[in-house]
């Protein structure tokens, strides 16, 4: 009987390591993602200014602290979009911007797919900008950034991600050194991509 009951419960602690061994998930997750960045587009210097809406490459590298804490650096590569006045009713110039952002993530529980909220802040660094003579903007910008999204496996490491944030980016503009007023860029970024858990 003893040994019965000792082989069970070696059974047991043997089967739940298995089963832990299968379910248990590594702490890192790596993203990549299409998205669709849409502008808000308002401003206060009377010029009507816009950058266009694009469609860019997004990575995003996640550390999990538990089952549900998440930290997610957001990457991109420099983008280059052309910047527009309605006032004018013409293309003003051309400016690049790199705007990696920081998210602090809650990862919900539920069967089959796993939803995630998230918050954190966004750092946009303009470079290789090209404005009519005279004309300026102040180069980096810091926001807030919001996040909502959720990750569907599709095998044991892999994953489906849908992804929405949006992100605060806005910049002074400035003529013959004189402020004209603030540009908001505040984008809204709408992605789609696969990750992989490990």
């Amino acid at each position: 009987m003893k040994k019965n009951l000792l082989a069970l419960a070696v059974l047991c602690a043997l089967t739940s390591g298995a089963a832990f061994a299968q379910t248990a998930e590594g702490p890192w997750l790596v993203r990549a993602r299409v998205v669709n960045l849409d502008s808000s587009n308002k401003d206060s210097t009377g010029l009507g200014l816009s950058i266009n809406d694009k469609t860019l490459p997004e990575v995003d590298i996640s550390y999990f602290f538990n089952r549900n804490i998440a930290a997610e650096l957001v990457l991109t590569v420099p983008q280059k979009q052309r910047l527009s006045s309605s006032a004018l009713n013409a293309q003003i110039g051309t400016l690049k911007h790199l705007p990696p952002s920081l998210m602090l993530q809650y990862h919900f529980d539920t069967a089959g797919f796993r939803p995630y909220v998230g918050a954190g802040v966004n750092y946009t660094r303009f470079s290789s900008v090209r404005l009519p003579a005279g004309v300026s903007i102040d180069k980096s910008s810091w926001g807030g950034a919001l996040q909502v999204g959720v990750d569907i496996p599709l095998t044991k490491n892999l994953v489906l991600n849908f992804d929405v944030k949006k992100v605060y980016i806005q910049t002074d503009v400035f003529a013959a050194g004189a402020k004209l007023g603030t540009f908001k860029i505040d984008p809204v970024l709408a992605g789609v991509g696969l990750g992989w858990r490990f």
